[in-house]
Formats: structure tokens, C-alpha cells, sequence
């Protein structure tokens, strides 16, 4: 699909897109498109293309729904905001980290919302046009359905995790623009959000119905997406709020109704879907559309003959690392823009105890500042490039670190031969040196863009096996069955000691000392229900650390404040800039309606509480 899919003609169909432009505008078109030209059989699968094409054709750096590190990772305790200084994005992404001074006119709103919407469209408009024939007129009909159902709720439920309550727009909603801004974003007789919850799983099923298990291209939707999305969804219907964002209630037949779903995936005989051997084939490019354990990626593509630098993922294009030179003078093996630091506390939280189990007491005690810096407090950049052997040799860790991580002197993405280095951090005294790289390629990969800002051609892998398992470990320890919950946490356990093959160093010795081991109740542990629910909470954190999820698990659970002051309160001892964050309860939980999109409502939406 990466070659066929996106190279499909869209351009024709971005003019069916909602749009709110001025009066100064509205001038008679010199040529109109005929819109019998999109009513043949043979055009339909360019409109899905089209909805497919829009999620990964971001023209903004910080606009996409899609891409979840400033949303999800850097607004958690997983993060820090990187890039060149407190001052570099503070009108967006510096208020955003921090929770302070987030208002409906904060950048990277507005354009989240506009955007998605205009896959929202695209999705309704294939759904209408490819309604006015029959299978055998369109032979692919039910799977481009099931597929334009799906991206459309997947793009709603993202909204929604962002915002709680949007307007649902599918493809009865048809007119002028007047037939759009009638739609609120909060149905007030409805009395919760759940009325929302259900129309997007009500669609999530009907996508499950259409779609097929195989799909003709890779790349797009098959039935286990929309049977994982059906599962997730519920999931987090079962975590009630009142309008104040706090979870009120856990409701366990909601639970107990997605599993079935769940065991549709993990029950699939001839090793259609599971855990990669490896922990790290999950971040490589060499492994786009070659995993059993991703059931659904977007994909990207650094030339489709459209725009000289193709479909990338614009999303992330400024967390590469900052000037990292090459061995020739004026060479750089990544340029901009450094934005996305590894916390102290996440880093930490990847330190085991002696019998290979997480720390969950006194792993943030110290820090790996503590051991790179000169007695007057500058930074030791010996110290630093040679790996921090004398804080990293202290403990004992989880090889998810080095998936997940990186330090200066450490291996960049599994080669021993190319360290990371100092030099490659914009601003170590603001953010220190600790680097994501999931998200990172090698930079000899051939998916690199550079043109001001620099971008790759990764997919995104949105959903995996690993999500799936963990969920069905979720809910059985919410229904009381802590038992079988046990030996879902102990696979992704298993599979992270197995993953040690790519970390090692030049000398064939592993990068940091490893030490994982499963949960063996009566040996190592006392599986409690509270005991397994806190390791299933750290089980999400580090298999997903830094991808996004993190602000979201916490959502769902109903401990964002908690968390997120408890860990304000330490890294306000690390740095200053932390000083004036706090997270207010009843309303950081979700974003503020952008103020554009409040005046396109014409006072049909209903702002969030706290703004």
C-alpha cells in the first residue's frame, strides 16, 4: 500500500472538505468541478484514498491528531517539552507541558480540530457517494465502508480523548455550511458524554462487520483494527466521569463486554497476530507492514509525486536531534530541532530491583543529574559521553530503557558504531540529555527530509498486539480476576528479557546492566489485586513510554492530578522551570475549544469547564 495507496490521486478531492473562510473569499470560481466525475464506480476508491491521504498530509508541525508525543507524552510525566529553551513553542507547547496559561487561543489547538475535521469529511463524503450503488457495481464496497467508518470514529475518538465532548458529524449532516455549525459539541439533554461513547462504538462495529481479516493492500484496515477499536472503546466507556472530569464509577458489565472482543484477536489461530520476538522490530523502518504484532499503522513516504518530500510524518519533525555533526565539516547526521526530552522520573522508572521487578518505592530518589555534573554544577561532558557509567552502573534495568532511551554515549538506534553524543543536545541545561528514539530512525535509513525542519518516513503503528493483551490484563483485574491477569503481564515481560540481541556495544558487551524478571507470586511477589493493578499501571508505562499514551492512561483512570503533582513536585527540584506547573483537577483533564472554532459554531458549542 505504501507504493499504491498513496500515490492515488487526492488532490481532486480536498475541495469536499468543511472549510470557514472569510467574505474577502467568496469570488466567482473561473472553473467549477463537475461533481459527476466522483459519481462513478471506478472514482470511489480514490474519495477513500483521499480520507486516507489526509491523516498523514499534515501541513503543520503540531496539527495532526494523529501523532500523539505532545499530547499524550509531553503532557504526562514521561516528557519533558525539549527543543531551545523554556521560551522556544511556550505559546503552545511550553503552556501545554507546564498546564498553566492554556486558553482557547493556545497554538496547536485549532489546527488539531480543523484538521481532523477535514478527514471526518473526506470520510462522509466516500460513505455518500459510495452508498448510490451495489457490490456488484463496487466490488470492494463493504471493506472501503468498513474502512471510512473506521478512520471517521478512530479520528472522533482521538478528538474526543482530547476534548470530551465534539460535535459527530457522519454522513447524514449534508448542506452548506449552516448544516454543519447547527451541530453542538455537547448534546445537553444527554447528561455525560456517554451518548458520544456510543456512537462512535456503534461505528467501530459496523466498521467490524464490513471489513474483511486480509485486506488487498497493506496498510489498510482490516477487521482485527476495528475489533481492537470496539474493545478500546469500551474500555474506556466503563471509566465514568461526571462534568467535572473525575471518575465516578467503573463499570464492570461494560468491562466484561470487551472481552470477547479482545479474545477475537488473541484467540486468532495460525499466528496471525502476536508479540514480535523482539521488542525493538516495533521501531525499525525495515519493519513498516512486517509485523505480526501491529494490526494497524498509518503510513508515510518521502516521495509520491506529489510534493518533493512525499507524505512524511510532518508531525514529529521537530524531535530529531539538534546539529548532530558528521565526521565532515559541515555535515550533520540529524539537524532540528531537539524538541521531546526523556524526564528524570520516566528514566528512572526503568530501574529493577534484585529480583528483576520494578522498583515501585524509591525509584525516583536520585537522578541522572546528580552524576554528570562538576561540583560547581556545570555538566561533565566526559562524564557525559562516556555512557554516565557511575549512574547507570548502579542499577539494574529494564531493557525497555534502551528501546525506549538514549544517553550520550549509549548506541543510536542498535549501532554500536554510532554513539550518541553531547554535541546533538540544543539545550542539556533546560532539558538534559536523555532522548526518545522510538520515534527516531538511523540516519542511514533513506527516510530522512530535510527542508528547514527535518522529517521521516516511519509508520506509525497505532495499534499492536502488545496494546491488546494489556487491556484483557486491565480488565480482568477490575473484575477481580487478578489470576488471569498475571500471565498476559508476565508475556510482555518475557518478550522485554528476550529483547537483548541489538543492545549491545562494539565490544559485544550489553549497553547497561539488565535485569528483568516475571511476576511469581509467592517467590518474588504478592500478587494482590492492588499489587497487580500497580504493576499493570507500570507495565503500560514502560512498554509504551514515550509513544503518546501515557496522559491518556492516566485520563482513563482518573489519576491525572495525582500523578502529575506528584511529579511536579520532584522535577521542581531538578529544574526551575517547573516552578509555576500545576495540574487543576476538573480541567486539564481535556482542552479548551479553540476560540476559532467557537466563533464558527455561532454559539452552537458549549466550552469546557476552567476556560
Amino acid at each position: 500500500m505504501k507504493s499504491k495507496y498513496i500515490t492515488l490521486s487526492i488532490a481532486l478531492c480536498s475541495i469536499l472538505g468543511v472549510s470557514s473562510c472569510d467574505s474577502y473569499l467568496d469570488i466567482n470560481p473561473k472553473q467549477v468541478l463537475d461533481q459527476n466525475i466522483l459519481n462513478k464506480p471506478s472514482e470511489i476508491e480514490g474519495l477513500v484514498t483521499a480520507a486516507y491521504g489526509r491523516m498523514c498530509e499534515m501541513g503543520s508541525l503540531d496539527s495532526s491528531p494523529y501523532m500523539y508525543w505532545w499530547s499524550g507524552s509531553m503532557r504526562s510525566d514521561d516528557c519533558y517539552k525539549g527543543g531551545g529553551g523554556v521560551a522556544d513553542a511556550v505559546g503552545s507547547f511550553g503552556n501545554i507541558s507546564l498546564f498553566t496559561y492554556v486558553n482557547p487561543n493556545t497554538g496547536a489547538l485549532d489546527g488539531t480540530w480543523y484538521n481532523s475535521y477535514q478527514v471526518i469529511q473526506r470520510c462522509n463524503t466516500a460513505i455518500q457517494r459510495m452508498a448510490n450503488f451495489t457490490e456488484e457495481e463496487l466490488p470492494n464496497k463493504n471493506s472501503f465502508m468498513g474502512e471510512m467508518l473506521f478512520i471517521r470514529s478512530f479520528t472522533l475518538y482521538r478528538l474526543k480523548k482530547l476534548w470530551k465532548y465534539v460535535p459527530y458529524i457522519d454522513e447524514n449532516v449534508v448542506g452548506m455550511s449552516d448544516a454543519f455549525e447547527a451541530v453542538p459539541n455537547r448534546e445537553l439533554d444527554k447528561g455525560n458524554d456517554l451518548y458520544l461513547w456510543q456512537r462512535i462504538l456503534d461505528d467501530f462495529k459496523k466498521a467490524e462487520e464490513l471489513l474483511p481479516l486480509d485486506q488487498m493492500d497493506k496498510g489498510r484496515v482490516s477487521r482485527n483494527a476495528a475489533t481492537a477499536m470496539v474493545a478500546r472503546t469500551i474500555l474506556n466507556m466503563a471509566y465514568e466521569q461526571d462534568d467535572r472530569h473525575q471518575v465516578i464509577n467503573i463499570n464492570k458489565e461494560l468491562l466484561a463486554e470487551a472481552l470477547p472482543y479482545i479474545d477475537k484477536i488473541i484467540d486468532q489461530e495460525g499466528g496471525r497476530v502476536g508479540l514480535e520476538s523482539d521488542f525493538g522490530n516495533n521501531f525499525l523502518v525495515e519493519y513498516d507492514n512486517a509485523t505480526k504484532e501491529s494490526i494497524w499503522e498509518l503510513q508515510f513516504a518521502l516521495d509520491n509525486n506529489f510534493h518533493t518530500a512525499g507524505r512524511f510524518n510532518r508531525a514529529e519533525g521537530l524531535n530529531h536531534p539538534w546539529m548532530w555533526p558528521e565526521t565532515q565539516p559541515g555535515n550533520f547526521v540529524f539537524k532540528c530541532c531537539d524538541f521531546n526530552h526523556a524526564s528524570y522520573t520516566l528514566t528512572n522508572a526503568f530501574k529493577t530491583d534484585e529480583n528483576g521487578l520494578p522498583r515501585f518505592e524509591d525509584y525516583n530518589e536520585d537522578d541522572y543529574g546528580q552524576y554528570i555534573k562538576n561540583s560547581d554544577g556545570s555538566y561533565n561532558l566526559d562524564i557525559v559521553n562516556s555512557g554516565a557509567k557511575p549512574y547507570f552502573d548502579k542499577y539494574t534495568w529494564d531493557p525497555r530503557f534502551s528501546h525506549t532511551i538514549v544517553a550520550p554515549g549509549q548506541p543510536w538506534k542498535y549501532d554500536p558504531d554510532l554513539l550518541f553524543h553531547s554535541t546533538a543536545t540544543r539545550d542539556p541545561i533546560t532539558y538534559s540529555f536523555l532522548k526518545p528514539i522510538k520515534d527516531m530512525p538511523h540516519p542511514d535509513c533513506g527516510c530522512i527530509a530535510y527542508d528547514g525542519w527535518q522529517f521521516n518516513s516511519m509508520n506509525k503503528k497505532m495499534i499492536r498486539y502488545d496494546d491488546v493483551l494489556l487491556w484483557k490484563a486491565e480488565i480482568l483485574i477490575q473484575l477481580d480476576r487478578e489470576m488471569e491477569a498475571l500471565p498476559y503481564i508476565n508475556q510482555i515481560r518475557t518478550r522485554a528479557a528476550n529483547s537483548l540481541v541489538r543492545l549491545t556495544q562494539a565490544d559485544g558487551s550489553y549497553t547497561m546492566n539488565y535485569h528483568i524478571a516475571t511476576y511469581q507470586p509467592g517467590i518474588n511477589c504478592n500478587w494482590t489485586k492492588d499489587f497487580a493493578w500497580k504493576a499493570l499501571m507500570w507495565e503500560n508505562r514502560l512498554e509504551f513510554a514515550c509513544e503518546g499514551h501515557r496522559f491518556f492512561d492516566l485520563q482513563r483512570w482518573g489519576l491525572l492530578e495525582k500523578t502529575m503533582n506528584e511529579y511536579f513536585a520532584i522535577e521542581r527540584t531538578r529544574f526551575d522551570w517547573f516552578n509555576d506547573a500545576r495540574f487543576t483537577a476538573g480541567r486539564d483533564e481535556y482542552f479548551p475549544i479553540s476560540q476559532p472554532q467557537m466563533n464558527y459554531s455561532k454559539g452552537n458549542y458549549t466550552q469546557n469547564p476552567g476556560y
